[in-house]
């Protein structure tokens, strides 16, 4: 994306004045990497790959996550064949664990940007509700196997670590949690597997194409090109086991009217949960009573 700041000023002369005022306003990094994607499509550069970099935005710098509290969260790995790519694939993951043999087990699904150690202390909170955790990095993401990731990389990464946890804990109820990007990969997995007890998103949104034009230059013509999806909403009807949407109501990253039309489309069981004053990244906190309740009510979990 940097490359792209030499040609910010004439980018930025030849564009609609809406644009110039959204740079008054737009995140720099965000606007870095809109220019990217129009500089991408005009000189004819696969705006696949650049759709990639900029809905996945791997690559946490090392000294952030090294400052990223991880204590108590054991390594794990977990090693299988790509038939995505016909390449060996290592996954670094981070395990929690209950002393109780029969507590219910959660697959931990991670959004953009950060790799697990930014996910710390939210697995450390699903932990104190009571589950043994799991959670991974997709290709790309910190400790494992590097790759520019995309939609069906990330599915099946999933999918290879519901394997090894049906493996390890056979007897146990599994569940699937995921966060911002990785609640749409939640969603996919759940339709992809029939042995889940129960599905919790939170600051989910119902397609990449739905959230883009939600945000300041949503207006730009780039939605039709968009082929990384993350169509949520036309999956989430196929989910068959209890659904649990919680959703901030000061989230600015993600409205919380995206995690209402998704709830909207599911079918199965459900409870819509508006953690009232929670952002995109401290609803589990402000929420934690509201979460207790929502997993009895709708998972009879005595948490």
């Amino acid at each position: 994306m940097r490359r792209a700041e030499c040609h910010d000023q004439p980018i930025m002369k030849a564009v609609p004045p809406r644009f110039a005022r959204l740079r008054q306003h737009a995140p720099s990094w965000l606007l870095r990497g809109i220019v990217a994607a129009l500089a991408t499509v005009m000189s004819g550069i696969s705006f696949e790959t650049q759709q990639r970099k900029w809905i996945f935005q791997a690559g946490l710098r090392p000294e952030v996550a090294s400052a990223q509290n991880s204590a108590g969260l054991s390594d794990r790995w977990i090693e299988y064949d790509s038939q995505e790519t016909g390449t060996p694939v290592r996954l670094h993951c981070l395990w929690l664990g209950q002393p109780r043999p029969d507590a219910p087990v959660l697959l931990y699904l991670h959004g953009a940007r950060w790799d697990l150690r930014g996910s710390a202390q939210r697995m450390q909170q699903l932990h104190d509700l009571g589950f043994a955790v799991l959670g991974i990095d997709y290709r790309g993401f910190g400790q494992s196997t590097p790759a520019l990731p995309s939609e069906r990389m990330a599915c099946e990464d999933t999918q290879a670590a519901w394997r090894w946890l049906a493996q390890q804990h056979p007897q146990a109820q599994r569940y699937v949690y995921g966060h911002s990007l990785g609640a749409a990969i939640a969603v996919n997995l759940v339709t992809e597997v029939d042995d889940a007890a129960g599905l919790i998103v939170e600051g989910a949104f119902t397609s990449i194409p739905d959230l883009f034009e939600t945000m300041k230059w949503g207006w730009l013509p780039l939605t039709s090109l968009i082929t990384q999806r993350f169509d949520a909403a036309q999956r989430v009807p196929d989910v068959r086991v209890p659904l649990l949407v919680v959703h901030g109501s000061e989230d600015e990253l993600i409205r919380p009217e995206l995690g209402r039309a998704l709830f909207e489309r599911a079918t199965a069981p459900k409870r819509f949960l508006l953690v009232e004053g929670g952002s995109h990244h401290d609803t589990h906190i402000v929420g934690l009573a509201q979460y207790r309740e929502a997993l009895r009510e709708l998972f009879g979990l005595l948490v």
